[in-house]
């Protein structure tokens, strides 16, 4: 088997991720329209009945009035980042047959599945928050560039942690179960139901070091603008991502053909 350098080729490199995109729809949604349509819709409607529940179980939201909109600027970029890291971490695993042809390099197969469930994902954030905004009275007003700002954090923190994940997975198979134990307090320690200023030190400090804690502030930021999170750091996060995105592709390329082998 040929050795492939993963290198970006334009125009190659988009010919071959625009190939894979059309193809990861074809197989995961099917031939139609509607098979694509439904994989926005479906987690539509599953954040908005988690909202409703969650709604009337909670008198008031720590920030604003409307604890639907609260919930939703806490679980979307959450939902955001599992499913990109996801994808991305087994994008080697879901396009290996395609990988023996040197026109297609494995920084392809990473890229066109973290930008369809971008893409995707944007979709879903648009609808939700368009019906929230359609349904109740917020009273907010939205400032984009911090809500564009969390959005670009999210993809990229999905985008590195899934590229670190996906050499992982490759090289120790027994990754896929340690990480998956490691993922399940994440939902709670994300601030996705509480604020990081609520909590006491030194648990405010220790929340800090989770980079989706940033991201969801950021997003808040854009739909609260009374709240100013000190802690907040781009930096971080971007640091956060980009070296794990450095170490991912360094062992995929040191590793390559033991990675396809496997």
């Amino acid at each position: 088997m040929a050795r492939q350098i993963p290198v970006l080729r334009m125009p190659q490199t988009a010919r071959a991720i625009s190939a894979l995109i059309l193809r990861e729809v074809a197989a995961t949604h099917g031939q139609s329209i509607g098979g694509y349509a439904w994989a926005i819709l479906e987690p539509v409607a599953g954040i908005a009945l988690l909202s409703l529940i969650f709604s009337m179980a909670f008198a008031a939201p720590p920030l604003g009035q409307n604890f639907a909109l609260f919930y939703a600027t806490g679980f979307l970029p959450f939902m955001m980042y599992l499913d990109l890291s996801q994808k991305v971490s087994v994008a080697i695993r879901y396009n290996k047959p395609l990988l023996i042809y040197p026109g297609v390099t494995f920084l392809d197969a990473l890229i066109a599945r973290w930008a369809l469930a971008a893409l995707t994902h944007a979709l879903v954030a648009a609808i939700v928050f368009g019906g929230l905004f359609a349904i109740y009275d917020t009273g907010v007003r939205v400032e984009a560039r911090y809500i564009a700002g969390a959005f670009v954090l999210t993809a990229c923190l999905g985008l590195g942690v899934g590229a670190l994940n996906c050499a992982l997975l490759s090289l120790f198979p027994t990754w896929e179960r340690i990480w998956a134990v490691a993922n399940r307090p994440l939902f709670i320690i994300s601030s996705i139901f509480f604020l990081p200023s609520s909590l006491p030190e030194p648990y405010q400090s220790l929340v800090a070091w989770n980079p989706l804690v940033h991201v969801i502030a950021m997003m808040r930021r854009g739909f609260y603008g009374l709240y100013r999170p000190d802690f907040l750091s781009v930096g971080y996060v971007l640091a956060v991502s980009g070296g794990c995105m450095f170490v991912g592709v360094a062992l995929l390329r040191r590793h390559y053909r033991r990675v396809l082998n496997a």
